[in-house]
């Protein structure tokens, strides 16, 4: 869960930046929109937060460029509550429109919607065989049995169910866990995955030799 946010007020975006990396993401923050536009086209990101009063240029010019070459979903951050400036987000391609000043705990909500939603979702549970994710509540059930699991642990179960039986590429999986700022180190993403197996079983994730990892569907389907 890679999120970008583009913000200048910087009190109001630590407390976002705390916010979401306490919740499991990963996140990249600018304070300016071409520097932003310039991220958006060397990344995917699993959400954008949009401020639209931005130094150099209007939030909306980000969002119509970004419109142009990507449908990745994006959160309007904003002090303009005119009807009509917020029918022209959602219309530029906005999928939520959220009103500042507002409660953290509706932004992540929020997110969580927007990011489902972009997936195909409608529930914020995922149920593959016995095992059951809650992305709301950050729970995670086996067999029957809740197992507790750090936010990077859990970041990464998330992003291999969400594409069950599919191989995620080491970098691809990587570029979600941590932002450019976060030192990685090489065998990170292997302990995590080592973490995993040791919580949950060690058939569950499958390592594809060269390329990455994937939710073994076939393992889940017959686990009892």
């Amino acid at each position: 869960m890679r999120a970008l946010l583009v913000e200048d007020d910087p009190l109001l975006g630590e407390g976002i930046k705390v916010a979401l990396e306490r919740e499991g993401y990963a996140l990249d923050w600018f304070t300016c929109g071409k520097p932003a536009l310039e991220a958006l086209a060397l990344e995917a990101f699993s959400v954008v937060i949009l401020d639209l009063g931005l130094p150099d240029c209007d939030g909306l010019e980000v969002l119509r460029r970004l419109r142009q070459q990507s449908a990745m979903p994006v959160l309007i951050l904003t002090a303009r509550d005119a009807v009509e400036e917020r029918i022209q987000g959602l219309d530029a391609g906005a999928d939520d429109y959220v009103l500042k000043p507002f409660d953290l705990q509706e932004l992540l909500a929020r997110l969580r919607v927007v990011i489902r939603r972009a997936a195909g979702r409608a529930s914020s549970t995922i149920d593959i065989g016995t095992l059951c994710i809650d992305e709301a509540r950050h729970c995670v059930d086996w067999q029957g049995r809740g197992i507790a699991l750090s936010r990077r642990e859990f970041a990464l179960l998330i992003e291999l169910a969400r594409q069950p039986g599919q191989v995620l590429s080491r970098p691809r999986l990587e570029s979600l866990l941590y932002g450019w700022g976060e030192e990685l180190e090489s065998n990170a993403l292997e302990v995590h995955v080592h973490h995993l197996r040791k919580k949950l079983h060690k058939e569950m994730i499958t390592t594809v030799r060269g390329i990455g990892y994937r939710l073994n569907t076939d393992f889940l389907a017959v686990a009892t």
